[in-house]
């Protein structure tokens, strides 16, 4: 038997924009394989065109690598360079879905030109009326991605074994999207 939602209670077709002010696009490294660095893109957008039937809706969501924050400037400037999403070459990544079913989304992630499908398991937070009249709506997605998978390579050998930064990232995005008169 299927997990899959045919609907989400209150999430009605239409289009639902991101607002960026109530949401985060982040991720999560290993760092010396013995601690956590997590970072986040400051500057994003995307909309869900949410269908009658919901797995034909189609999330479509861009992010500048330059605004990419994990606290530390000297780490950020590295991860803007060629050794990572080099920025400057590849200003933006994007992520357009192919399939979601309530619990889980599927999707196209490319980054740095090359274009791989991710996985994303997704808890639907609801939907609720701000004060001015608005529907929102809010999601948290989380998934796991080899970076090497998409050229991200750059990295160096500790001398008692293992690496200096994981080649497996932990996506954690948490967003609340508005829905578009």
């Amino acid at each position: 038997m299927s997990n899959a939602r045919t609907t989400l209670d209150g999430l009605t077709p239409g289009t639902w924009s991101i607002d960026p002010t109530h949401a985060e696009v982040g991720f999560i490294a290993r760092h010396l394989m013995v601690a956590k660095v997590r970072g986040k893109f400051t500057e994003f957008a995307g909309t869900v065109e949410v269908a009658e039937q919901l797995a034909d809706s189609v999330a479509n969501v861009t992010i500048k690598t330059a605004s990419v924050d994990t606290g530390t400037a000297d780490r950020d400037a590295h991860l803007r360079s060629a050794d990572f999403f080099d920025s400057e070459t590849y200003p933006e990544m994007t992520f357009v879905s192919t399939s979601f079913d309530g619990s889980t989304l599927v999707g196209d992630l490319t980054i740095k030109g090359v274009t791989k499908p991710v996985t994303l398991d997704v808890e639907f937070n609801g939907v609720a009326t701000d004060p001015w009249g608005n529907d929102k709506a809010g999601f948290e997605a989380k998934g796991e991605l080899n970076r090497t998978d998409w050229g991200l390579t750059w990295n160096a050998a500790l001398e008692k074994g293992g690496v200096l930064v994981s080649e497996k990232i932990t996506l954690v995005i948490d967003v609340e999207l508005g829905k578009q008169a």
